[in-house]
């Protein structure tokens, strides 16, 4: 099993991200974010950044009351590229102060600092893919790094209703999903039940399949792919597929 550093990642994701943005048009639209420009988009992911650092630093043991942080944005529309990397610099350095595995709230299933530190980077990376594809760009992703990302996103929707209410809508009389990463990433089960909806074990035929790339599956995850994409094999009960995408939106 592969052990992946989630706190070099974000550094990383992060430094690709502002070499996207250096000689960009910042007022270019941001077509899988509508109504946000690049600066948009960078703002968003900094203050991000910025929010989950001072969530660390607190070692918040119960929900927080209030989300004002001092984001210190920049006067002018070229300083936002930097901005973002000092965003990602000072989150590096409270993730060398911070215990990883302390125990801390989360919104989701890790009740430790580690979830913040994780949630960061995928957060990153996908914005670093929208802002490649609204600059007519391929996006490359990881293949072990997109795995992860499949992961931490099915294992944390059950828990994402508090701003992803349409979660609340995934129900079904055990009615099953199977994302199959065909590079070899991982195989994911979802079960949608009268009560609920999370991720099983189970080698049994699902009702509906998308097998993929990790990378593919992941950005299809985010409503950053359609399933009718290229790449993906999709199978199955096809109105199971439809409700899942119209309220799993993240």
């Amino acid at each position: 099993m592969t052990t992946i550093d989630h706190g070099a990642a974000v550094a990383a994701e992060t430094e690709r991200f502002v070499a996207v943005l250096r000689d960009a048009d910042l007022s270019t639209p941001v077509p899988s974010c509508p109504g946000w420009t690049l600066t948009d988009l960078t703002r968003h992911a900094g203050s991000v950044q910025r929010w989950f650092t001072v969530l660390l630093r607190q070692r918040i043991q119960q929900p927080p009351r209030s989300r004002e942080v001092d984001l210190r944005l920049p006067e002018q529309t070229a300083d936002y590229p930097g901005w973002l990397a000092q965003a990602a610099a000072e989150a590096g350095t409270a993730f060398a102060e911070t215990d990883l595995d302390a125990p801390m709230w989360a919104w989701g299933v890790d009740q430790h600092a580690r979830f913040w530190v994780r949630r960061m980077l995928f957060e990153t990376l996908v914005h670093r893919v929208d802002a490649e594809l609204a600059l007519g760009r391929t996006p490359e992703l990881d293949p072990v790094l997109a795995a992860d990302g499949v992961t931490e996103f099915l294992v944390n929707l059950p828990h994402a209703a508090v701003f992803a209410p349409k979660t609340a809508e995934l129900r079904g009389t055990d009615r099953t999903i199977r994302f199959t990463a065909t590079d070899g990433g991982g195989d994911w089960l979802v079960r949608l039940r009268p009560d609920g909806f999370g991720l099983v074990d189970g080698g049994e035929s699902a009702d509906a399949e998308i097998r993929g790339g990790a990378a593919e599956l992941l950005l299809l995850l985010y409503g950053r792919l359609d399933r009718t994409a290229a790449g993906l094999d999709v199978r199955g009960d096809d109105g199971l597929l439809t409700h899942w995408f119209a309220n799993s939106a993240f």
